[in-house]
């Protein structure tokens, strides 16, 4: 499946959560909602994918945990925040190279309609 058809996939799995809850949960309330809505239309995913961090040879930390990375292709970041902020896109794009996934999604289920609140990006 190529980057394009997956983010529709996603999209519309994100469309249908926020359907179903509306804003105003909590992000954990999403997450373990749209991972439901992933395996429903059979998309296979990584969740709160924990990445190494090394600095010139050193490994520095472990500590940084994406929400998501669908079928290996694209990261998927989720909020539930009044609005997204550059920091948000930025840790997008960090979590994109890190990973050597060209594209990601930053979504923000705290909206009233999720077409406001999802940010495709690409590398």
């Amino acid at each position: 499946m190529m980057e394009a058809e997956l983010t529709k996939e996603i999209i519309g799995g994100a469309i249908e959560v926020h359907k179903h809850w509306g804003p105003g949960l909590y992000e954990d309330i999403y997450e373990r909602s749209l991972y439901h809505e992933l395996r429903l239309r059979n998309l296979e995913f990584e969740s709160q994918v924990r990445l190494p961090l090394i600095y010139k040879g050193e490994r520095v930390g472990d500590d940084l945990r994406l929400d998501l990375i669908v079928m290996g292709k694209v990261v998927v970041e989720l909020k539930a925040v009044k609005a997204l902020e550059p920091i948000h896109e930025a840790q997008l794009l960090t979590y994109m190279k890190l990973t050597g996934c060209k594209v990601g999604l930053l979504i923000n289920f705290n909206v009233p309609v999720l077409k406001q609140g999802i940010k495709r990006m690409v590398l």
